[in-house]
């Protein structure tokens, strides 16, 4: 066949031959290119030389191949890490303070610690023999950062070391601190911070060490306001003195906590405030110890020592989700749902002008020794904490009548909205207990900005959305109760036999709106006749008043046994968290549900 050489004429064949022949003349054109090479006199010395030096490199290499040497120094730098010898450890020991891993050791889980920037700092070397080196000295970063266990839950955890160069930003690196912030919010993972210092704020070594003045940043603080409205548990401990960034990053928690006997909050040192205010002579501790900072609401709780913050970082984590894409985490209880509380019929004095204790109320209602209690040194006039109903986690909010007649000041105010906010990005149930009169009056309360702060939580009750139970155990007066108990539609609710409400309590009230008739009588007939007409009028109100009229009006949706509460409860939380939660979470994962702490 026409240009086939193949016998058989095969096309296949030919083609192969053809691929075949082509392969051999490269091979022969190489052996004939080589040939000529080794022919040449220089080329043949040259080719040698190489030779030699790379035998003699190989030779001379002391390099190990499993890379033992690299494995080595890492072993040694995390070893002297982990055993410090320098003066500032002493002195942390000195005064009473754990040590920064001691404290992650106690903190989290056993053996679960995975640290993160082990090795990061400054190191000395020194050359042993050919390319190897070995560590002389480290000094390490001032944070410990990384991962582990906190009650079986994974968490990510910061730690400052105030053994060196007292926690400062010229101590440490930003880029470690910056990195697990993110981590938080990329894994969704519960964020812990142990303050001790300045966790980052600056220096003016800083100044002499890179010859300029730089203009402050904030980087990373936007990671921060990212998980707080995430609903990523930040959880913060001050375990000594917590100073600018140090204060800024713990007070910016979900949940701080500082420990009564080594911790303060500052915004600068006493060597500032001296310089600044004329102040002189101030310990950390009196500028901004517990009794300033855990009864003005910069830190939520206050706790004996460094042992009693742990116990209540884990407590608190128990309650929240990993984040606000997760509902709650249940636990299995032994206290029945069905439980009967015939104690709470007569938790309520009949006498109208005495006060009562809530705490056994709520402490009776929720799952034994499920109650904790947060902000309990502060806004005293309100309630907040956390609890369990059916083994299911419920935000708390009361009113205190053994406080300013529990009438809501603004240091109440703020501190039920903070808890509002807390509840909602965390997907908690509110159960909360009302008895209020109002808001607080008189010259301290309008110093105080108690309206400007009162319309705050009315707004706050209604920005929120995460469903709220009131149990109406007595007052719900004025503006405040109304704020308190209307915030949703339909009201989700039960009365209790003591409940009283209206517009203004009567006493007062009737002042008010009887006036000119009261007086007219006064004139008319005199002082005890004006208040034999109060008594009558007072007589005729409260008649009226009876909390079985307002359910005969349908003014309240149903009137209770006290001692039923705790089922009527439990049932609707159990609801919440098998219907409507599992929605709520879905809203918040396609974005259509964003809720906000800050």
């Amino acid at each position: 066949m026409t240009g086939h050489d193949d016998s058989s004429g095969n096309p296949t064949q030919s083609a192969a031959a053809r691929r075949l022949a082509q392969v051999s003349g490269h091979v022969s054109q190489s052996n004939d290119f080589k040939d000529s090479n080794e022919n040449t006199p220089s080329s043949s010395v040259s080719g040698e030389k190489t030779i030699r030096r790379r035998r003699k490199a190989r030779k001379q290499s002391t390099l190990p191949a499993d890379y033992s040497d690299v494995l080595s120094n890492l072993s040694t730098l995390r070893a002297m890490a982990s055993n410090p010898t320098h003066r500032g450890y002493a002195r942390q020991k000195a005064a009473g303070k754990l040590w920064v891993r001691e404290r992650v050791d106690q903190l989290l889980d056993p053996g679960s610690f995975r640290e993160v920037g082990s090795v990061s700092g400054t190191v000395e070397w020194k050359q042993v023999d050919g390319e190897r080196e070995e560590p002389v000295s480290f000094v390490p970063s001032n944070n410990v950062q990384g991962f582990g266990l906190l009650g079986g839950r994974k968490v990510v955890l910061t730690a400052d070391d105030f053994s060196l160069r007292a926690g400062h930003a010229d101590g440490a690196m930003a880029a470690k601190t910056l990195y697990m912030e993110k981590l938080a919010v990329a894994l969704q993972l519960p964020m812990i911070k142990l303050v001790d210092g300045s966790s980052g704020g600056g220096s003016v070594t800083t100044i002499m060490e890179q010859g300029y003045s730089y203009v402050p940043p904030m980087v990373g603080f936007d990671a921060v306001v990212q998980q707080l409205n995430m609903g990523i548990p930040n959880l913060g401990a001050v375990l000594g003195p917590a100073i600018g960034l140090g204060a800024a990053r713990v007070t910016a928690c979900h949940f701080s906590v500082m420990a009564a006997d080594v911790g303060s909050l500052l915004n600068a040192g006493p060597k500032v405030v001296a310089k600044a205010t004329f102040e002189e002579g101030l310990s950390p501790r009196q500028l901004g110890g517990p009794g300033m900072h855990c009864t003005n609401g910069t830190i939520d709780n206050l706790a004996a020592n460094e042992s009693d913050c742990f116990d209540q970082l884990r407590t608190v984590l128990s309650y929240l989700p990993s984040s606000g894409t997760h509902i709650p985490p249940a636990i299995e209880i032994s206290d029945p749902l069905d439980r009967q509380t015939p104690s709470l019929r007569t938790a309520i004095p009949r006498a109208r002008s005495r006060a009562y204790n809530p705490l056994p109320i709520i402490t009776t209602l929720v799952d034994a020794s499920s109650f904790f209690q947060i902000g309990q040194h502060w806004g005293q006039t309100a309630i907040t904490g956390l609890a369990r109903l059916g083994g299911h986690p419920v935000g708390i909010l009361a009113l205190n009548p053994l406080v300013n007649s529990g009438a809501l000041d603004a240091a109440g105010s703020q501190k039920l909205t903070r808890h509002l906010k807390f509840c909602d990005v965390f997907n908690l149930p509110i159960v909360q207990l009302v008895d209020v009169p109002g808001y607080a009056v008189g010259t301290a309360a309008e110093r105080s900005a108690t309206m400007r702060h009162g319309v705050a939580l009315a707004t706050a009750y209604y920005a929120t959305s995460v469903p709220i139970f009131s149990v109406l155990v007595r007052r719900v007066y004025g503006v405040a109760g109304a704020v308190m108990v209307d915030s949703r539609d339909p009201h989700h609710r039960v009365a209790w036999p003591s409940g009283e409400w209206g517009s203004l309590p009567l006493d007062g009230g009737i002042e008010v709106g009887h006036a000119q008739e009261l007086r007219d009588v006064q004139t008319a007939k005199g002082q005890k006749a004006r208040d034999e007409r109060y008594a009558e009028l007072e007589q005729q109100y409260r008649r009226l008043m009876n909390p079985v009229r307002t359910a005969n009006a349908f003014g309240v949706e149903e009137i209770i046994d006290p001692a039923v509460t705790r089922q009527v409860v439990g049932e609707w939380v159990r609801h919440m968290y098998e219907v409507l939660l599992p929605e709520r979470v879905q809203k918040r994962i396609v974005g259509s549900l964003s809720p906000r702490f800050t």
